[in-house]
């Protein structure tokens, strides 16, 4: 898939952020739950993380040129940055407002009215999370896949609020309401830690998830059989974009055409079994010792 035609699952996800942050918003008006404002909240930060992704994704869809010779793929991890960051800031504002409410606790509201709007909300947001999540992960978008999990997470979140409510409104407990709400301020806060992390560790290079190296390794074990060697194999991930750099050691006796026939066959191998990567090899003959002067990334 052309990874610019992923803009339009940012619309779709900035059009189910608007349609559940008025429903829920409209839940928190009919019951006066706080419980429901922090799912309002939480739909809130939605919004402006799917704004930021569509954002980003337009920027990473642009192809490398002069001053990006690499591409512009690592913009998306600014936009899981900046959601991690908008969900931890939802967070406290949804406990600060539990706090107030334990401290003066108020009675629910038409809650029915309220939970039905709310339960809409939820579909709506189980729906998109479900596309988003299948196409991030096809088209390897750290963007949509941050999305989706952010919106699970609203799912599941909303789950809890409305049982919370649905007791208080049954029982009275009214204390529960704000209870509720600080649990699902603790959830967001976990949301927003991982996120935070995943982009960190992106930005920061790091090496392709243990799945795929496993991939690349079985590759390089077929053709360790017939003799070649490998060293200074360094992966990186960027979004959608996959790195791997490998010294390729052959007999010294070999032709430079056989050689490189071997790398050709071997790089490949290695794009069969993972996609969106680019490669960069280096031929060298096994038996001279200056090949294993640069197997460092400092040679």
């Amino acid at each position: 898939m052309d990874r610019s035609s992923l803009t339009r699952y940012a619309w779709l996800s900035i059009a189910a952020a608007l349609a559940t942050l008025g429903l829920k918003g409209l839940a928190y008006v009919l019951t006066g739950s706080v419980g429901l404002l922090s799912d309002a909240v939480e739909s809130l930060a939605n919004l402006l993380a799917a704004l930021m992704a569509l954002a980003m994704l337009i920027v990473a869809a642009r192809p490398a040129d002069r001053g990006h010779p690499y591409g512009h793929n690592k913009a998306e991890y600014f936009a899981s940055g900046v959601e991690g960051i908008l969900i931890l800031g939802a967070a406290l504002g949804i406990g600060a407002a539990a706090v107030h409410r334990l401290l003066v606790p108020r009675p629910l509201e038409q809650a029915g009215l309220g939970l039905a709007a709310a339960a809409v909300a939820s579909a709506i947001n189980f729906f998109v999370a479900r596309v988003l999540l299948d196409v991030g992960r096809k088209n390897n978008s750290i963007t949509l896949e941050a999305d989706a999990h952010h919106l699970m997470t609203d799912v599941w979140t909303s789950v809890g609020v409305l049982g919370g409510v649905g007791i208080v409104a049954l029982t009275g407990w009214e204390v529960l309401d704000p209870l509720v709400a600080l649990a699902v301020a603790a959830n967001i806060v976990r949301t927003g830690y991982h996120l935070l992390r995943r982009s960190v560790a992106g930005l920061m290079d790091a090496a392709l998830p243990p799945e795929d190296c496993e991939k690349l390794l079985a590759v390089l074990d077929k053709y360790r059989q017939q003799g070649i060697q490998f060293h200074a194999l360094r992966t990186r991930q960027a979004a959608g974009r996959r790195f791997v750099s490998i010294h390729v050691l052959v007999p010294g006796r070999w032709s430079t055409h056989r050689g490189h026939h071997v790398v050709e066959d071997v790089e490949a191998d290695i794009r069969a079994v993972l996609t969106g990567v680019t490669i960069f090899s280096h031929l060298e003959p096994v038996d001279d010792p200056l090949s294993f002067q640069d197997i460092e990334i400092d040679r």
